[in-house]
């Protein structure tokens, strides 16, 4: 595609081959740049061996050896048939504030920039140095605990 959007902007300078010779090479160039920074799912188990913590709880999804492996046991509550008022109600809201009060230190930062303070993921990675990966991690796992803290309020149970 970057040879028929850029044909016309080609001006004979070289030959054709090496002019798309070139093109072929910046976007292999971009698409490595770009996998270089994302973790392939299969490696995910290895952060998990050097200390870091599931963003679930493991044991929401079927075993290895499980015909279904990998797959929920039992899909997140949905929680569309609750009353608009309650999801609503400063309740809701205090128990999200103090599911944030115990993220640690990174993801309660970079949470509170995107989901409280509607900040890009560019403007985060900037301001805190931290790569677009890193972020979308920290991010996940934030938004991770606070959920399961209002599945939990949700069904009656202790947040």
């Amino acid at each position: 595609m970057g040879v028929v959007n850029g044909i016309d902007r080609f001006e004979g300078r070289s030959s054709l081959k090496t002019w798309v010779f070139r093109i072929l090479m910046n976007v292999a160039r971009a698409r490595g740049a770009r996998e270089r920074r994302s973790v392939p799912f299969a490696a995910a188990g290895s952060a998990l061996e050097e200390g870091a913590e599931p963003a679930l709880d493991p044991d929401r999804f079927r075993a290895v050896g499980n015909e279904h492996a990998g797959h929920w046991v039992s899909y997140p509550t949905a929680w569309e048939h609750e009353p608009e008022g309650r999801v609503e109600a400063s309740e809701t809201v205090d128990v999200v504030r103090e599911a944030m009060r115990h993220l640690p230190p990174a993801q309660q930062e970079v949470m509170t920039l995107r989901d409280v303070e509607g900040w890009t993921p560019s403007e985060i990675c900037d301001a805190l140095n931290i790569s677009e990966t890193n972020q979308r991690v920290l991010l996940h796992r934030a938004r991770s605990k606070v959920r399961n803290a209002l599945e939990q309020y949700l069904e009656g149970g202790e947040a």
